[in-house]
């Protein structure tokens, strides 16, 4: 048990992913008293500008659109009650194999030993017991989530605490669920053959090797209120269209994979904090 404030720090790539993957257990640990901080590390830039203009497309701004999206992304925090957002603000990279993963000041093309140095710092300024980010994958193969897990596992490497670090997740049986609502929504959603599988990055994992299921459906309105905060980019926002109710029934539980732990806390476990309070 330590006597200091807890303290949780999620990691992501963008604006808004903050919220898709890891609303409720920000909005649920601020409403306990645990002080959260949430790192976003790329500017957003590859979003879709006003009107739903595309990266790529004219009028496309990268710039207006970074702005733009800083603007959500502090909304979306005041909704979730994060205590602080730091922002390093490298360039989004946009999907992989698009002309931006090179761009200068690309996330993406960034050395991970910059990223790790910087969000070292950060680690070692609020002390997190507990930091989120992704896995090796960076869930679906994005290459800012790829580059976030890679800079956040070197900077632990760099930082002399111990934190429980967790990678965010998904049950495949959550996953099968999600694609019924898609489909139902009309939404198109097919699962890949097993050629394209084989190409792809696996997503989420089966039931039995999660190791947190945390349960945030009392919060479910924010974590859906802050994914509307996003709202230039409501479009590809699928999760806007089920109402809150249907959302938090899908998404009421966030799941994580254990990585790193000093607590011997008991898995399967239910809370991030287990063996810290």
């Amino acid at each position: 048990m330590i006597d200091r404030p807890l303290t949780l720090m999620a990691v992501h790539a963008h604006p808004d992913d903050e919220a898709s993957g890891t609303g409720g257990v920000l909005a649920r640990y601020a409403a306990e008293g645990i002080r959260t901080v949430l790192v976003t590390c790329t500017d957003g830039g590859c979003g879709d500008g006003p009107g739903g203009v595309k990266p790529g497309d004219p009028g496309h701004d990268p710039a207006a659109v970074a702005a733009m999206r800083r603007t959500e992304l502090e909304a979306a925090c005041e909704v979730l009650k994060v205590s602080h957002l730091e922002l390093l603000e490298y360039a989004d990279s946009g999907m992989m194999g698009w002309a931006t993963n090179d761009a200068p000041n690309s996330f993406w093309r960034t050395p991970v030993e910059e990223g790790a140095a910087r969000l070292a710092e950060l680690i070692r300024r609020y002390e997190p017991d507990v930091v989120v980010t992704y896995d090796e994958n960076g869930f679906y193969g994005h290459p800012d989530h790829i580059q976030a897990h890679r800079i956040t596992m070197a900077a632990l490497e760099l930082v002399e605490a111990e934190p429980k670090v967790y990678w965010t997740t998904a049950p495949h049986s959550m996953m099968k669920r999600f694609g019924e609502v898609m489909r139902e929504f009309g939404a198109d959603f097919e699962a890949p053959d097993e050629a394209q599988a084989d190409e792809m990055p696996p997503i989420g994992l089966p039931d039995e090797e999660i190791s947190t299921w945390v349960d945030t459906a009392a919060f479910g309105d924010q974590k859906f209120d802050a994914l509307a905060a996003h709202a230039s980019q409501g479009e590809n926002i699928f999760f806007l269209r089920m109402g809150k109710e249907r959302f938090t029934d899908l998404w009421g539980v966030e799941t994580f994979v254990r990585v790193k732990d000093s607590t011997g806390a008991a898995v399967p476990e239910t809370d991030l904090f287990a063996g810290l309070r």
